[in-house]
């Protein structure tokens, strides 16, 4: 993993970083045309505009440290390892999937390389990643940490304070990651809470908890690169609120009746691949750099469209119900 002081100048880092993102969203951009065709079923939920947060965290874990996602979790899987093609496959719901094509859109998990689930229940995820640390603790893993992702709509749950204590009490290498795009589904933030600054809700566990722009990659990397070394040193849980916005809807099915025109415009003025596009070029890439980069991932993402859809279904095997014994 690079340091924080030195990814800045690292350009083969600087590179990777902007491929993912450009990966990530093209894979929402191309499962959001699924649907439009009628080929993809079911419900998704994209991270158009939250490109950064998933890929600046990942990328400042080691491959030994897990992650948890929520159900906005493509990027966060996708930056973790999980094939694209074997993402897509699931989505379609196709036997080559992650799960087989039996989880979908909301519950993609690849335990090979320790991205242990998606989850679409709110905030489910952060008592479970207790659990997996208190796994690392027991058996001696000091070099892993569990990185769970959750909202900011997420943040007043009772099973996002239940695991914060937890994770205080019995001092365990969790990371809670906590993407703070402005929404719980069509509610602002300002609307349910008394006091927005989501820092405060690990601070009364004695949690660390920072913050950072959750639209600068860069800045997310550091953040939680530094988080990271924090609970490994210290032997305790780490809080870092990102500040980013979905440009796309809470669900494919949102209207974003309940957002302005303007305001959905300003943050895709600076949405978080324009934006680093325009670091890059300022740091000695030029346009055809990031035009080569950008044909590599819609190149990857077309190849993962096309397998998907070649792929068979799972063949359905009706139970002989007359062949089952039962027992109390």
């Amino acid at each position: 993993m690079n340091e924080p002081t030195q990814a800045r100048t690292d350009r083969a880092f600087l590179e990777r970083l902007m491929e993912y993102m450009m990966l990530v969203r093209k894979f929402e951009e191309a499962v959001f045309s699924l649907f439009q065709q009628g080929k993809l079923h079911g419900t998704t939920h994209l991270c158009v505009g939250e490109e950064a947060t998933g890929v600046g965290s990942v990328f400042a874990l080691e491959p030994q440290d897990c992650i948890l996602s929520t159900h906005r979790g493509h990027g966060q899987v996708l930056a973790k390892g999980v094939s694209a093609k074997d993402a897509m496959a699931e989505m379609l719901g196709r036997e080559a999937g992650t799960n087989r094509g039996r989880g979908g859109s909301m519950h993609i998990a690849d335990v090979s390389v320790n991205a242990f689930g998606v989850g679409g229940v709110i905030g489910a995820s952060c008592p479970i990643a207790c659990g997996v640390a208190l796994s690392f603790k027991m058996r001696g893993e000091k070099d892993r940490v569990a990185a769970v992702f959750f909202g900011d709509g997420s943040s007043n749950e009772g099973a996002v304070h239940e695991a914060m204590n937890l994770a205080a009490a019995w001092r365990l290498p969790v990371l809670f990651l906590c993407t703070n795009n402005g929404y719980g589904m069509s509610t602002p933030l300002e609307k349910v809470v008394n006091d927005t600054d989501l820092t405060k809700r690990g601070q009364p566990y004695g949690i660390r908890s920072t913050e950072a722009d959750g639209n600068d990659v860069l800045a997310v990397f550091e953040a939680v690169a530094e988080a990271r070394a924090y609970i490994l040193k210290e032997e305790r849980p780490a809080l870092v609120v990102e500040h980013t916005y979905r440009t796309s809807g809470h669900s494919k099915s949102d209207g974003n009746q309940y957002r302005t025109e303007e305001e959905i415009a300003h943050w895709l003025s600076v949405n978080p691949v324009a934006r680093f596009a325009k670091v890059l070029l300022a740091d000695g890439f030029s346009e055809a750099d990031i035009a080569a980069i950008d044909a590599r991932a819609s190149a990857a993402i077309a190849e993962a469209t096309a397998y998907a859809e070649a792929c068979p279904y799972p063949e359905a095997s009706p139970r002989d119900l007359e062949a089952e014994t039962y027992s109390d």
